[in-house]
């Protein structure tokens, strides 16, 4: 699985120096994945969930948010959003026109 913008991803994390090995680790997994579906994702990231079009992941104990949008025929993964739960729970990144 390729994912787009992982630099994007890395910048939007780094304000949170707590999740910088987690990111980083996200990177690789992401990058040797072959996921077919989102049953596929939570074999490796349980907490994972659909919302909307975008794919949901809990960073670090459910402290932060990672928003994907992922292509499985195409193998790519989009970066959507890093956020606090705080900003998640706020919702104002369910105005994205893909949503």
């Amino acid at each position: 699985m390729h994912l787009i913008s992982a630099g994007k991803l890395k910048k939007a994390a780094s304000k949170y120096p707590d999740v910088a090995t987690t990111i980083k680790a996200f990177c690789k997994t992401i990058d040797q994945a072959q996921w077919q579906s989102l049953i596929d994702v939570q074999q490796v990231y349980r907490d994972a969930e659909a919302v909307g079009n975008f794919t949901v992941f809990n960073i670090k104990g459910n402290k932060y948010r990672l928003i994907l949008d992922i292509d499985y025929e195409e193998q790519v993964a989009y970066f959507k959003y890093f956020l606090t739960h705080a900003e998640y729970d706020r919702g104002k990144w369910k105005n994205d026109s893909y949503y």
